[in-house]
């Protein structure tokens, strides 16, 4: 087989695998939702329930049963928010008094591993906040490994003016594995924190547990919490983005 037909399989496969990593990557807080009821809550006050899909581009609520609004001459199914519209997300609520028992069991082992994390979960996070803290250096042990790669196989010519598409590779899969690491966040997972939300230029503060943060957005789990359209506080567990929310304070 020739070079430029090795080329061109190359150029291929990286372009493939690259496309899997960036497709199968999605934000751990809201994979944390993933599967269960949830209130999606705009910046302009407009709210949409459905059953939560996360995906790497955009997330969808999948409704219940088919909606027509008082405006609307068609049917609908589901609502679809594009990463490019996450900046108009205020919140992303899970009430606990929606969850059928299944859902129920299923939350209750997510917040107790996240308040009494197992061996495995403690080293695989171990794992990403050394990668995430010398991603840098990370990434020049890789590129030592492709030029020593390049040099001293056969093989390693096929590499050789492909860097493009090899640092494509590296970049997805590091993204996928190094995540976000926080010193200060990273010691309160799993602990009683209190977030403060901007609603407007009004302040409003939730305590819960705090399960997981991005660089997108923070997840905490059982609060009691109060939108403009609730009559009163509910116990629910809220994924909010960054822009919006800050953990302010340690909890007791």
């Amino acid at each position: 087989m020739d070079t430029f037909t090795l080329t061109i399989i190359f150029i291929a496969a990286c372009t493939v695998i690259g496309a899997f990593i960036k497709g199968r990557t999605k934000d751990s807080c809201l994979k944390k939702f993933s599967g269960y009821p949830v209130v999606l809550e705009k910046k302009d006050g407009k709210r949409v329930w459905g059953k939560f899909c996360p995906e790497n581009a955009c997330m969808e609520l999948v409704y219940d049963k088919p909606y027509s609004g008082p405006t609307h001459t068609h049917l609908e199914t589901s609502f679809i928010q594009y990463k490019s519209e996450y900046g108009d997300i205020f919140s992303l609520i899970r009430y606990i008094d929606r969850l059928d028992a299944e859902q129920m069991k299923a939350r209750a082992e997510d917040l107790e591993k996240a308040i009494n994390p197992g061996w495995y979960s403690k080293v695989s996070r171990r794992t990403r906040n050394v990668i995430g803290t010398v991603r840098d250096s990370f990434t020049e042990v890789i590129n030592l490994f492709i030029g020593r790669l390049k040099t001293a196989t056969p093989a390693g010519k096929l590499l050789e003016g492909q860097d493009k598409y090899v640092a494509n590779i590296q970049e997805q899969g590091i993204s996928a594995i190094g995540m976000s690491y926080e010193p200060i966040l990273e010691k309160y997972i799993g602990k009683k924190a209190v977030l403060a939300l901007m609603r407007g230029d009004k302040k409003e503060e939730y305590s819960g547990v705090l399960e997981e943060y991005t660089p997108e957005f923070i997840c905490i789990l059982d609060t009691e919490y109060k939108s403009p359209d609730d009559k009163a506080a509910r116990r629910a567990d809220l994924v909010v983005p960054r822009g919006v929310g800050i953990v302010r304070h340690a909890g007791p």
